[in-house]
């Protein structure tokens, strides 16, 4: 059943990709043979202000039931603070987050990986700490969010306290893969 739904999520990736070229947020409902009617939403490239915007368009623009609604993350990060209203969003209307084994999740994305319901990674996770005021970022103002902020949007996610230490100890110009163990222990699969 799951190789099913993962196989239902690729097929509507692909339809997604070959619709709309290089988009960062696209929504997208389909029919699955067995489980009826799925909502699919990608959020790929870099995450910047007015992603959050384009998410909600995409998810109002497709009203009804789904037996499934899932987020498929192929991202390189980016703007914080839009990441969190992103996951919220995704977390208030019941989406499961997926990166799939050809797609990698790092920086700012882990904060959409951590608001799916269910989580599911077959490709890479990858944290570092955020670029600040001050820094070389271009979308550093975007991503001015408090430690406090952070650490409630985690709990809200139900993702371990220790996760955001994790994030806050690797530089931001690093990336600190995430192994299997990890991902678990910090509530990310």
């Amino acid at each position: 059943m799951r190789r099913s739904v993962f196989q239902a999520v690729i097929a509507c990736a692909v339809a997604l990709v070959s619709t709309q070229v290089l988009a960062k947020v696209e929504v997208q409902a389909g029919q699955h043979k067995t489980l009826g009617r799925i909502l699919v939403a990608k959020v790929s490239e870099e995450i910047v202000p007015g992603d959050y915007e384009a998410l909600l368009k995409g998810i109002k623009a497709n009203p009804g039931k789904f037996s499934r609604k899932i987020v498929m993350l192929d991202s390189i990060g980016g703007s914080v603070s839009e990441a969190m209203r992103m996951g919220r969003l995704l977390r208030e209307t019941a989406f499961d987050s997926l990166v799939a084994s050809t797609g990698v999740c790092q920086g700012s994305c882990v904060y959409l990986l951590a608001a799916g319901r269910n989580k599911t990674v077959r490709g890479h996770v990858g944290i570092h700490r955020p670029y600040y005021n001050g820094s070389d970022s271009v979308h550093s103002t975007s991503n001015s969010v408090s430690r406090a902020s952070q650490m409630a949007y985690f709990k809200d996610m139900q993702a371990s306290a220790d996760l955001l230490e994790a994030i806050n100890s690797t530089a931001p110009q690093r990336m600190r893969v995430l192994n299997a163990s990890e991902l678990k222990r910090y509530g990310l699969h």
